[in-house]
């Protein structure tokens, strides 16, 4: 069962190409606003430059209930800085200018809800968003916010757990569009050693109820992780990872550079895991 909403997203159309192509693709998370929303421009270009497939902005927020401490410190610092849900709009437009990496807002329901829902959607859509994924809005209240989030041809993203059953998958499944975002691990983001041992079944388990692609979250850092999820997953999706390094570079400048690189080198795990899998079929 998939969502009955379909639309040609800047998203649809580079997973699209990823599958045609047999790539693992990155989505890549930074906080808008951390330091500042022109940085966050910089690090946009830095990123897609490098070959992020699609681009999570997230908008901070005051209680991010599904954030580990290294985006919490970010969300801290961006509204110290005067980021909000309206200047993180105002950010897209200024990326539009010179690039089309699909771009996904990354909110909680509460300042959508301050914003309104209506005027929230067709400026979102105005200034060239792709998608929106709210971490604190379930599948069953979302009727209203997936109506008017479609009518402006907008993707809806919903979040999947190792601990969502399967009447709970059909219902995620039925109520997403662009991509599903399957969370790696119960718990909060954050960079860690290891991906979980029942990961793959985990995948298998989620692909009898969605043909969307699977991004796959929370906890992705390491080249060793993107390769695991070759050929299993539709893409790894890294943030705290990308949040660090913007966190102890010494400048934008050093930040851009630290992004570019991370970035390259999970791309080109993402190949050769795909490729050893390819070899063993």
């Amino acid at each position: 069962m998939t969502s009955s909403f379909q639309n040609s997203t800047r998203i649809s159309k580079r997973f699209a190409e990823l599958r045609a192509a047999g790539g693992l693709g990155i989505v890549a998370y930074v906080t808008a606003g951390d330091p500042s929303l022109d940085a966050t421009h910089k690090f946009v270009l830095a990123l897609a430059d490098a070959g992020a497939d699609v681009i999570e902005l997230g908008v901070p927020f005051s209680d991010p209930l599904a954030d580990g401490p290294t985006i919490q410190r970010a969300s801290e610092r961006a509204l110290k800085a005067g980021a909000s849900l309206a200047g993180v709009l105002e950010l897209v437009r200024r990326v539009r200018d010179t690039s089309q990496v699909p771009l996904v807002l990354f909110t909680y329901f509460n300042p959508i809800l301050q914003m309104g829902l209506e005027k929230f959607a067709a400026d979102a859509a105005q200034a060239g968003a792709d998608g929106v994924l709210v971490t604190d809005l379930t599948p069953e209240e979302s009727e209203d916010y997936r109506r008017i989030i479609h009518a402006q041809n907008l993707d809806t993203i919903f979040l999947a757990a190792p601990t969502s059953d399967d009447g709970r998958l059909l219902r995620i499944s039925a109520c997403s569009s662009g991509f599903l975002y399957l969370i790696s691990r119960t718990g909060v983001t954050g960079a860690k050693d290891s991906l979980p041992d029942d990961l793959p079944g985990l995948l298998r388990r989620v692909r009898h109820f969605t043909e969307l692609p699977i991004a796959v979250g929370f906890g992705i850092s390491l080249p060793g992780h993107v390769s695991v999820l070759g050929g299993l997953a539709d893409a790894a999706v890294v943030g705290s990872a990308l949040v660090s390094e913007i966190e102890k570079a010494s400048s934008v400048e050093a930040a851009c550079a630290a992004l570019r690189d991370r970035v390259k080198v999970l791309k080109e795990a993402g190949c050769r895991g795909l490729s050893r899998r390819e070899a063993t079929i």
